[in-house]
């Protein structure tokens, strides 16, 4: 391993949980925003299938550009209707082909993305939504440093990440409920509930509030009472039997705060991009699935860039894993902050500064076993790079 420079300090602050107040939230796999992730990622993994299969190798692209444009609908208990379809837009820079052979059928990308549309949101048919790739060439200047091959890849671009752990109770609990809400468990329980669902968490002191925004299907609720009967329904189980699994404190549940008398969270689809809301890349959750303005983040949009070089999207897993793999192999660190940032066209496993953070434990005793694991997660960029195509890394 090449050296970089590296630094391991102390922390100086107050430890998540100690702090007074927390804010965590976590936007589900139905929200506009993840829904434009998910997408933009899902491009690049198709992208990268077909050019191993056609070359042999990745190619050069990065469609990381999304917008979901809301549609219009109406609706009412009992059922609805789409007035005006989503349409969903991704722009991107991409290898489109090699020596003079096309790779790219944009056609059936965009019935790709369709489908995996339709399975984010079970409710979406087909007529209810539109899908359009606009996709270019890359710059010469940035496909000429691009490569995949047994060579560390060269940054293409100055980026920096942010990874952290543990998790503290309440992003875990953030996590895990949206998490169970948008589970086939949750759906068997609840079938009316849609996947447009919305967690925020609010720490003060011991109290823990969770503001869930829910969508529900109008087809699976004939009437106000039903309505109002599954909503108590979660509320119940979540403080009964869901959030005693991950914090001891005192913990309200609040779903669709802004029902009123003659109003409530309804939707054709089970997603409020039919009607109520729109959506873009990066809006939405970081690369280990929150939201988290009290712990050091990036605002990097990690979906859609390529796996090989784009140090925006490979360093927001490598500083995850070495925090993980820190607290998980030296258990006295009670919290860790890993900071990474690159230099466009130096290789990836050279970044310009790795800077640890260490709560709980001596540093000096530390350092060159935290050294031998960033170093270990900075040489496993080929396991990282294939990861993402596998979807072994839950970004979004």
């Amino acid at each position: 391993m090449s050296e970089y420079y590296f630094e391991l300090r102390a922390g100086q602050d107050l430890l998540a949980e100690e702090i007074p107040v927390e804010i965590v939230e976590r936007k589900g796999k139905g929200h506009p925003d993840s829904l434009c992730d998910g997408a933009s990622e899902e491009l690049s993994v198709a992208l990268s299938e077909i050019y191993r299969q056609e070359t042999g190798k990745i190619l050069h692209h990065n469609v990381d550009k999304a917008v979901l444009v809301g549609g219009h609908s109406r609706c009412d208990f009992g059922g609805g209707q789409i007035i005006e379809p989503i349409n969903l837009y991704i722009v991107g820079r991409a290898s489109k082909e090699v020596d003079g052979k096309k790779l790219i059928n944009e056609a059936k990308l965009e019935d790709k993305i369709r489908g995996w549309m339709m399975g984010q949101v079970p409710h979406l048919k087909p007529e209810n939504f539109n899908v359009k790739l606009l996709i270019r060439s890359g710059s010469d200047d940035l496909v000429s440093i691009f490569s995949d091959n047994e060579q560390p890849p060269r940054a293409n671009d100055t980026s920096l990440a942010v990874g952290y752990a543990p998790l503290s109770e309440l992003e875990k609990l953030v996590f895990e409920t949206e998490k169970f809400l948008n589970s086939s468990e949750g759906k068997q329980k609840w079938p009316a509930l849609g996947e447009d669902i919305k967690v925020m968490g609010v720490r003060k002191e011991e109290l823990i509030t969770l503001t869930i925004a829910a969508a529900f299907v109008a087809s699976e609720v004939p009437d106000r009472k039903t309505y109002d009967e599954i909503k108590n329904q979660i509320e119940r189980y979540l403080k009964d039997e869901f959030v005693g699994r991950y914090t001891d404190r005192k913990v309200e549940v609040i779903i669709n705060n802004a029902d009123t008398k003659k109003t409530a969270y309804l939707t054709v689809t089970g997603t409020s991009a039919e009607s109520g809301d729109d959506g873009q890349v990066g809006r939405g959750n970081r690369a280990n699935g929150l939201i988290t303005p009290y712990r050091p983040m990036s605002l990097e949009a990690v979906a859609g860039k390529n796996p090989v070089s784009h140090v925006g999207k490979i360093y927001s897993i490598m500083s995850q894993l070495i925090a993980n793999r820190i607290v998980t192999q030296l258990p006295e660190v009670k919290q860790v902050y890993v900071y990474m940032v690159s230099k466009i066209n130096d290789p990836i496993t050279q970044p310009q500064a790795l800077n640890v953070e260490l709560w709980g434990l001596d540093v000096s005793k530390a350092k060159n076993e935290i050294k031998k694991i960033a170093d270990e997660v900075l040489g496993s960029w080929r396991e990282i790079r294939d990861g993402f195509i596998a979807r072994r890394w839950p970004i979004y």
